[in-house]
């Protein structure tokens, strides 16, 4: 079973979508964009630039948490992952990225 893309919209009207694993789980969360088509666009960036290890920015927080940020072709940041307990869940994360990026099913509770 695989993931899907949800669109939603802030309260400050701004578009944001996030990917689910197929239990529901956000491994993704997208920046936040004016326009629903700027949101379905990173959908797409997404569903391309999924699979490709070397698209993923492993980062530290201050803290010390391990996240990854998930980037196109131009280095342009299109989705960006929750903070990790360990370097191996957030590995885990990312081959669940890789799994679950290429869906195309979304929903979009934005209407």
């Amino acid at each position: 079973m695989i993931g899907k893309y949800v669109i939603e919209k802030a309260k400050d009207e701004k578009f944001y979508f996030n990917l689910k694993a197929a239990n529901g789980q956000v491994i993704l969360t997208s920046a936040m964009y004016t326009a629903k088509a700027s949101a379905q666009n990173g959908i797409e960036s997404i569903q391309k630039n999924s699979t490709s290890d070397d698209n993923y920015e492993r980062k530290e927080s201050k803290n010390s948490q391990p996240y990854f940020l998930l980037k196109a072709l131009n280095q342009q940041i299109i989705g960006n992952s929750q903070m990790y307990s360990s370097a191996a869940a957030m590995e885990a994360g990312i081959a669940s990225i890789k799994h679950n990026g290429p869906s195309t099913t979304v929903e979009d509770l934005t209407n």
